[in-house]
């Protein structure tokens, strides 16, 4: 069959910054170390077996400076180990305790292999660098990587004080430098979150595209010819990829989306929630409050308390039957507008990573026979990055995006509302206060250097997008204010001591081991522009 169109697949790889040496009760770290387990793994697993299948695919993903800077750091790579010992661990007793139960004790065993499989990989093949995996991927040329805002800093606030939209991007496409050796073509906006001022920072900083939601093309002056079916570019030279709403929904809508499949594994029922107290306490948090292990043995079985116990083949039938029905949607999809374009449409498809693994156990699987499909089955389109679209179809309307973001409503509701508005005057004033610091010492050295550095670091962390976010969202929502209120805590006081020329260096020390993100950070990049 002729080839009529594109489909791109963007997956979003995003953790906020959390790393607490002073103790190992803090539960979010464990955020990380499930992400590793049931995404960044099996997501890695399966571009190897295409790979291996001699299966040609093409997929492109944003892995956060943040994201990149936690798998880098030796402690939390020795605490994802020890989680992982304990997974065993617990796995080895669920058999033993599941051993009456033909069906429970199967996924008992299934869990033992999987996290001792795990444990084997981390450690002993990859040793411990999974940034290295996804480098080679993008080396051999099958996965396309894309950086971020530093901390995924939200632009549609923060050009309130450009400089620290500007900081943003530079230390993003600096940690990509580092970790893959190649400067990013592309970026996804924190949150989608677009505003017309950060184009020229983006365009500074070498990046050619991005990524919007759909509105932010839809709505775009004047209107698209084609819609989010090809990329438009800025008056400042960026192009713009949109979100593809149809696709979308196929696979998020929480009523019709794949995910929700009686057959697949049900997110919310855990041995965490349901074993004997004293006998899961040991793996549950510190202070005994319960919380997931990731040992689930229930599907979701429908609308119902009464769930049947999860059955992995079943679960693979599903996702290869929705596997299919994806493809002959886009099949279909790109047949009704082809014919009225005068460049092949492109459907982008970008989704939260942790959406495949964590949150749609059976997503990598899906994602994995997708690309099977559409390499051996007949279909009129082909898998495609979005650098490769642009270097095929230089052409490209001229279009002022919409401000927007992919937050409820589409604007910027999420990250300033009633529940977290306090924050941003200080987030503000912090931002102008870098500014005036990194203005007012062009040459520093010595205590004073590490300072106005470390300054800049407690800035980037207080401005993370994810905090303003849990705080509206209601879930763990006192971590996420300690968060703010730590890091604009220290960096006033940073900022007090540098211009008083009183540094205290055991203050400093102690701040700098905790929050030792992005080694290479030169404060120069907060001078007033």
């Amino acid at each position: 069959m002729q080839k009529k169109g594109y489909v791109s697949f963007v997956l979003h790889a995003h953790l906020p910054f959390i790393h607490h040496p002073e103790s190992d009760d803090y539960l979010e770290e464990s955020w990380l170390y499930e992400a590793i387990s049931e995404t960044y793994i099996p997501l890695l697993q399966n571009f190897k077996k295409l790979v291996d299948e001699g299966v040609n695919f093409r997929i492109t993903m944003s892995i956060t400076p943040t994201l990149l800077s936690m798998l880098d750091n030796k402690l939390l790579q020795k605490k994802y180990i020890h989680y992982l010992n304990q997974l065993i661990e617990l796995s080895e007793k669920e058999i033993e305790r599941t051993k009456y139960d033909k069906r429970v004790n199967s996924l008992s065993h299934y869990y033992y292999d999987k996290y001792s499989n795990d444990l084997h990989l981390f450690k002993d093949v990859w040793n411990c660098n999974i940034i290295e995996q996804f480098k080679h991927f993008q080396d051999i040329g099958v996965l396309e990587i894309l950086t971020c805002g530093a901390t995924h800093g939200y632009f549609p606030i923060l050009y309130v004080t450009e400089e620290t939209i500007r900081a943003q991007i530079a230390v993003g496409v600096q940690t990509y430098e580092k970790y893959f050796g190649r400067k990013p073509r592309g970026i996804w906006l924190p949150e989608c979150g677009y505003v017309p001022e950060a184009d020229k920072y983006l365009k500074e900083f070498g990046i050619d595209y991005a990524i919007v939601e759909s509105h932010g093309i839809l709505y775009a002056d004047p209107t698209p010819i084609y819609g989010t079916c090809a990329p438009i570019v800025s008056p400042g030279g960026l192009v713009c990829f949109g979100r593809d709403m149809k696709s979308s929904q196929q696979v998020w809508s929480s009523i019709d989306g794949y995910p929700g499949d009686f057959n697949y594994r049900d997110f919310y029922r855990d041995i965490g929630y349901e074993a004997d107290y004293d006998y899961i306490k040991p793996y549950i948090a510190h202070n005994g409050v319960r919380v997931h292990t990731g040992i689930k043995y229930h599907r979701i079985t429908g609308k119902t308390d009464q769930k049947d116990i999860y059955n992995i083949r079943w679960a693979q039938d599903s996702a290869e039957r929705q596997a299919g029905h994806f493809l002959d949607s886009r099949t279909e999809q790109i047949n009704n507008v082809a014919d009225y374009m005068e460049v092949p449409p492109i459907i982008l498809c970008p989704y939260d990573a942790e959406l495949y693994g964590h949150w749609w156990y059976e997503g990598p699987y899906w994602l994995y026979i997708l690309f099977k499909k559409i390499y051996y089955d007949e279909c009129n389109f082909e898998l495609i990055t979005p650098s490769e679209y642009i270097d095929k179809y230089p052409n490209i309307q001229v279009s002022s995006p919409c401000r927007s973001s992919w937050g409820a409503n589409g604007y910027s509701g999420v990250w300033l509302n009633p529940l977290n508005d306090y924050a941003h005057r200080h987030l503000h004033k912090a931002g102008d206060r870098m500014v005036e610091l990194a203005t007012a010492f062009p040459d520093a050295t010595g205590l004073v250097k590490d300072a106005l550095n470390q300054a800049a670091r407690e800035l980037l962390l207080a401005q993370t997008s994810c905090w303003l976010f849990i705080i509206t969202n209601g879930t763990m929502v006192d971590y996420a204010k300690k968060r703010i209120k730590d890091h604009i805590g220290r960096f006033t006081k940073l900022y007090s001591q540098i211009k008083a020329n009183k540094v205290d260096k055991t203050f400093l020390d102690a701040i700098s081991l905790k929050d030792c993100i992005f080694p290479e950070i030169d404060y120069h990049i907060y001078t007033k522009l």
